[in-house]
């Protein structure tokens, strides 16, 4: 069966297939979403724990410091369409949005959902034509080498121009299956090594299992390759049953380039203060509690969940009076506070990363239209690429910023 001839098709209806749906019909010209899902925008659903942390306002330095891999890949996408220009689209299509703590971008009610709504209030009004339940198995070319069209349920679809933004290789729960990465190659494309990012890291060490839910705030944390750190950062961490995850551990997984064992952490418990000073807290603490035992003393210190923990970690004596510690024994647990080490083995399981690191190689793509520079009429756009960011809503505007140049590259590519 031979449907008519579109304008342009795009294969995925997340952000950046949406973005580029809407932009490449703003001339009025026939487009297709092709989405394998139940419904569009399946991934957003979950984003900012369900509330949809659809951007970030901070400046445009600030923002290039957040992305990790290929920053200046963006620069020309960035251009076209930036967070201002993302807010103004969403919220004049009826989703009012509202900002918080870190710049941080989310709807005032709240709900990814009113997010993808506006999208499609959006699609709608650009008369974009949507097929969910449609997995396409493969890209047509002509036998120059130029899109002819795709194959999609048994069905081809005729068309001048596609843009692949079929996501990356986590959460696929949501459809981020990797079939993307299968068309690319497929039609000639290099893919850069795949891991997961943003994502829990799994210990070597047992002991974090025993503080299984337990959150430190305020505390910072290094990541180091060898002896080497590569970054260090204070926030909020979270003790899960297979090792380390909250905020900061996230963003330390998207430095992780290599293999994961060849990198380690060390907890500062207590980084508001210097070496110093805490040993000086110490002896006061100890002073006030000289007659206690040691495991009964540090109430005022640590969660009451670490302290037999530390105080273990520590080779210490837990059922030692405090009057019977000796100097040695207080700075030796006073460095253990300030430098507590845990040895990475793996991420957790990779399909929970919130985003894939790696993917299209960038050298075969025209950062200026998201042009394949093999496929004549092919673009890419979104987590495809190999292009991430950290938390905070640098990931969607990425995708918008990309769907958007792919959809802008389509409608006026000769």
């Amino acid at each position: 069966m031979k449907e008519l001839i579109w304008d342009t098709i795009v294969i995925g209806g997340g952000p950046a297939g949406m973005l580029a749906a809407i932009s490449a019909a703003s001339e009025g010209k026939p487009v297709l979403i092709l989405e394998q899902n139940e419904k569009l925008g399946k991934k957003m659903f979950i984003t900012g724990k369900g509330r949809c942390n659809l951007t970030n306002a901070c400046d445009q330095n600030e923002f290039f410091k957040n992305l990790v891999t290929n920053p200046r890949f963006l620069y020309s996408a960035y251009s076209h369409f930036n967070q201002g220009d993302l807010c103004r689209l969403v919220e004049n299509a009826g989703c009012p949005l509202k900002t918080e703590r870190g710049d941080r971008v989310f709807p005032v009610s709240d709900k990814s959902s009113d997010v993808i709504q506006a999208l499609e209030k959006l699609l709608a009004e650009k008369k974009v034509t949507v097929r969910l339940h449609h997995q396409v198995s493969q890209v047509v070319l002509d036998e120059d080498k130029r899109v002819k069209g795709v194959e999609a349920n048994d069905c081809f679809f005729a068309c001048k121009k596609v843009v692949i933004a079929t996501g990356g290789n986590t959460y696929r729960s949501t459809g981020s299956d990797g079939s993307g990465y299968t068309l690319a190659k497929n039609l000639g494309h290099k893919i850069t090594p795949l891991r997961p990012s943003l994502i829990g890291l799994k210990t070597v060490e047992q002991w974090p299992q025993t503080l299984q839910g337990l959150t430190l705030k305020n505390v910072a944390v290094a990541l180091l390759e060898g002896r080497k750190q590569i970054s260090k950062i204070q926030g909020e961490m979270l003790f899960t049953h297979f090792g380390v995850s909250g905020p900061i551990i996230l963003t330390h997984s998207a430095k992780i380039k290599k293999n994961p064992d060849r990198y380690h952490l060390r907890i500062d418990l207590k980084s508001a203060l210097t070496a110093e000073q805490l040993d000086r807290r110490l002896q006061r603490d100890f002073l006030k509690n000289s007659n206690k035992i040691i495991k009964n003393s540090l109430d005022d210190l640590l969660p009451k969940s670490m302290i037999s923990l530390m105080v273990d970690l520590a080779g210490l004596d837990g059922e030692k009076k405090v009057n019977q510690l000796t100097k040695g024994e207080r700075l030796q647990f006073g460095k253990l506070l300030k430098c507590l080490p845990l040895t990475i083995a793996d991420y957790d399981n990779p399909n929970t990363g919130i985003v894939t690191a790696g993917g299209v190689h960038l050298k075969e793509i025209d950062p200026a239209t998201m042009a394949s520079r093999l496929v004549k009429g092919l673009y890419f756009a979104g987590e495809i690429l190999d292009i991430d960011g950290l938390t905070g809503g640098f990931n969607i505007q990425i995708a918008a910023s990309t769907g958007w140049l792919a959809g802008k590259g389509l409608v006026s590519a000769k």
